[in-house]
């Protein structure tokens, strides 16, 4: 599965990275449009998320992985990709943490300015800056082994980023009544997916080998597993009900594999 024609799908890459990222966007227009914005809504397209991700990680990119590099190096870059997301979280304080998004759909009631507010948004936005940028990474590297996987992942994290949009924007606009202001920083928020496939491609450009991409696939399983467990779950959790999330989860999988079945 692992294509030996890496250069040729490198436009391909990027442009499914852009798309993930820029769905912050997504996130700035329904708080745009929605004088009081809710993500409830989100809670089942959330589990169909984690499903995507869960099941490409341990379906797909993990056991490609192993067979190419071995038990030893696979399993090895699996948990790297764990730890490197993991250190991120730690490193970010909780409340600008972009998996923390208490006040989303109760913002305050006033829309005069204010500085604690305003500066909840830019945390928000740096926050999720620094967490979407091994996402990026993650998206583009899994374009270039396989573009069918790179499209389905893609989809997963521009479904998980749409919340994070919401997050940036809202507490922006009640700061300064300025949806356009707000728009535009969760929007930027968004920028550091591409910029991380970027970076990242000219690093590891000059050694992608099959077997460095077969274990980048193993750490881009680690992320996706990591952001579906610490993220994606709680969150669906939070906004909507127990069936109504593992249902998504189920449907999840269960396109994931007929997908890959079919195609």
């Amino acid at each position: 599965m692992l294509e030996s024609n890496v250069d040729g799908s490198v436009g391909i890459a990027l442009a499914l990275t852009a798309i993930a990222g820029l769905s912050t966007g997504i996130g700035s227009a329904i708080a745009y449009f929605i004088k009081k914005p809710r993500v409830t809504y989100l809670s089942f397209s959330l589990g169909v998320s984690a499903g995507v991700m869960i099941y490409i990680s341990f379906m797909e990119l993990l056991p490609d992985a192993l067979e190419a590099v071995g038990p030893i190096w696979g399993l090895a870059a699996f948990f790297m990709g764990i730890g490197a997301i993991g250190l991120i979280d730690m490193l970010i304080p909780e409340p600008e943490n972009p998996h923390e998004f208490a006040g989303i759909d109760e913002p305050a009631a006033d829309r005069t300015e204010s500085p604690s507010l305003m500066r909840t948004g830019l945390m928000l936005a740096l926050a999720i800056g620094i967490h979407n940028f091994p996402e990026g990474l993650a998206t583009f590297a899994s374009a270039l082994g396989d573009v069918k996987l790179g499209v389905f992942i893609a989809i997963a994290i521009a479904i998980h980023n749409i919340p994070e949009g919401i997050a940036v924007s809202v507490p922006i606009f009640y700061a300064t009544g300025n949806k356009n202001k707000a728009f535009f920083y969760s929007f930027l928020s968004g920028l550091s997916e591409p910029v991380g496939a970027v970076v990242g491609y000219l690093i590891l450009r000059p050694f992608l080998t099959p077997a460095v991409l077969a274990g980048l696939m193993a750490f881009v399983a680690g992320v996706m597993v990591y952001i579906s467990l610490d993220e994606l779950l709680p969150m669906a959790h939070r906004y909507g009900h127990g069936h109504l999330v593992i249902t998504g989860i189920v449907l999840g999988m269960f396109v994931m594999a007929v997908s890959l079945l079919l195609l």
